[in-house]
């Protein structure tokens, strides 16, 4: 199972509008491209989104599926992967002082990628979400800054020391 948490200089509501907005989970998901509705309001249990994943000349389309929701802390999603099967990734954002606990927790859930499942995908998810984190981060800090992370003097704030690293 692999789980990977980030500190993100950003609150739980900026980070959960974000993950709430379906439209930017080619943003900083690793992998998808070509994102687009499926059925459903995403992040509303049911609800997916369909997006290609490019290998190459070759394109996967796949899904993603919101399985559980609690709105502004909690999405747990299952991702369709073709012959490989599906995965359960969940995401749960906790605050942290001003700042946002990002946690992922994915592993295989059907089919093939459970079968496959060894160290060595293990370290490739982690490298992924390594990515992925770090993407979010990007974006939300990003935001948060446009918004209010100046001080009065017109000075970037600046990062609480060994913040945004996990």
């Amino acid at each position: 199972m692999a789980i990977r948490h980030r500190l993100i200089q950003a609150s739980p509501q900026a980070v959960w509008e974000v993950l709430a907005d379906g439209d930017r989970y080619v943003e900083w998901v690793v992998g998808p491209s070509a994102v687009s509705p499926a059925r459903g309001q995403w992040p509303r249990v049911g609800s997916a989104i369909a997006y290609e994943v490019c290998l190459g000349p070759v394109r996967l389309s796949n899904e993603t599926v919101v399985r559980h929701c609690v709105d502004g802390s909690e999405l747990e999603l299952e991702a369709h992967a073709g012959r490989l099967g599906t995965a359960r990734i969940a995401v749960e954002l906790r605050p942290w002082g001003e700042y946002c606990l990002v946690i992922v927790d994915e592993h295989p859930l059907r089919g093939a990628g459970g079968l496959l499942h060894n160290a060595g995908v293990e370290l490739l998810i982690q490298l992924r979400h390594r990515a992925m984190l770090a993407r979010l981060a990007k974006l939300c800090e990003s935001e948060a800054g446009d918004r209010c992370g100046r001080d009065p003097a017109g000075r970037a704030a600046e990062p609480a020391p060994g913040a945004g690293r996990a």
